[in-house]
């Protein structure tokens, strides 16, 4: 099963975002869960520091499945959008093949 836990302020500010873990939807190389998940998160990693230039951090163990993004500082508001739409994304996946691949938690620091 994958993982995404998004850390969030008493405020509603994003702090940072865990994934880990593989879906086991499908084999390696087949898993279409595990793989649209990736694409949703890599995604999002890369229009936050190419296109909306934000300062983060991202850690990565491909063998884990672990991406770690955490948010330097708060994130302008487009960035926020597009960090909602990581949820939406990831919510219609969870919903769509079960919380059995795919779990999703809101954690608040």
């Amino acid at each position: 099963m994958t993982s995404i836990t998004f850390h969030i302020t008493k405020s509603g500010e994003y702090k940072d975002f865990i994934c880990s873990g593989h879906a086991g939807a499908g084999r390696y190389g087949k898993d279409i869960v595990c793989a649209s998940i990736s694409v949703l998160v890599i995604n999002t990693i890369n229009s936050l520091e190419e296109i909306a230039h934000e300062k983060i951090t991202v850690e990565s163990d491909e063998e884990r499945g672990l991406i770690v993004c955490r948010f330097e500082e708060s994130l302008r508001e487009t960035s926020k959008i597009l960090v909602d739409s990581l949820v939406l994304g990831l919510s219609h996946i969870a919903e769509q093949y079960g919380r059995k691949y795919c779990k999703l938690e809101f954690k608040e620091v």
